[in-house]
């Protein structure tokens, strides 16, 4: 048989990028380990003594692993290797407590300045907010809906915010943290929106009781299968609305674990939308099966 090269090149072009696949699945994996043994010794304590700046970049170290331009698959890959299964629960519960405080100290900001606007723009995930809020309103026509709710809105409901900014639309936050929902209150208060935006304390039952239009889940707002088969049930009596989530996928799900399919029974996932640039959270559409 005459070989010609061809087959050849095509096993030397699948051996380089195989090889490349395994030198970037060995990097990221270490990435990881060492970040998850630098963290062990981090107690609730010592992360509420750490200053803003130290949190940031205690979040910006972490922010920076699932930045490398790898696509889902590869992600996914990384995340399955058992150390790093290991590794995911301690790194998840540090990222939730690290954006919690990160907000309760933007809040407290804002609530203390005469400048809340100027303080609230200077955050530096504001622009990864706002485009997140965007992409959701290219998507949904948020512009057309008159009551927006968000649950889990936070100590800082940004995205609440953006939606008036932006869209022109009043929406109403829900939470679970009384603390937290204290400090969303005062926040809209310095930011002269509480005509626009009403937080409530509670969960997802609360909404039997208020008037909207389309529902976002954020992405740290849990339980997630309990909020969705509330969800459904209410709909089921109500009538469907639009209804959106934020989840985290391929080497992004380092971050926080994932909205699974159990969690979303009842429901059928009609679009997604990647993040962009900086932004972590994946936006996910369903509707009613």
């Amino acid at each position: 048989m005459i070989d010609n090269g061809e087959n050849h090149g095509d096993d030397g072009n699948h051996t380089s990028a195989g090889l490349d696949e395994d030198i970037s699945l060995k990097r990221i994996r270490k990435q990881i380990l060492t970040f998850y043994k630098g963290i062990q010794l981090h107690t609730p304590e010592s992360l509420n003594a750490m200053s803003p700046d130290e949190l940031y970049r205690a979040y910006l170290e972490l922010d920076d692993i699932v930045h490398q331009g790898i696509d889902d698959r590869l992600g996914e890959r990384a995340l399955s290797d058992p150390d790093v299964l290991i590794a995911l629960a301690l790194i998840r519960s540090y990222y939730a407590r690290l954006i919690g405080i990160l907000e309760a100290d933007l809040a407290k900001r804002l609530i203390a300045t005469d400048d809340p606007w100027s303080i609230l723009e200077s955050f530096p995930l504001y622009p990864r907010y706002r485009e997140l809020v965007i992409s959701h309103g290219d998507a949904s026509d948020i512009a057309l809906h008159r009551l927006p709710v968000l649950i889990g809105c936070g100590s800082v409901p940004i995205s609440l915010i953006l939606y008036k900014r932006l869209y022109g639309v009043g929406s109403v936050g829900l939470d679970i943290d009384s603390e937290a929902v204290s400090l969303a209150r005062r926040c809209i208060r310095s930011l002269n929106l509480e005509r626009d935006i009403s937080i409530v304390h509670g969960d997802e039952s609360r909404l039997v009781e208020l008037p909207w239009d389309l529902v976002t889940v954020a992405a740290l707002a849990e339980p997630k299968s309990r909020i969705f088969q509330n969800l459904y049930a209410l709909m089921k009596k109500r009538g469907a609305a639009p209804l959106c989530y934020r989840t985290y996928t391929g080497i992004r799900a380092v971050l926080y674990q994932p909205v699974q399919p159990d969690d979303i029974r009842g429901f059928r996932i009609i679009k997604e939308i990647a993040p962009r640039g900086r932004v972590n959270n994946t936006l996910v559409f369903l509707e009613m099966e």
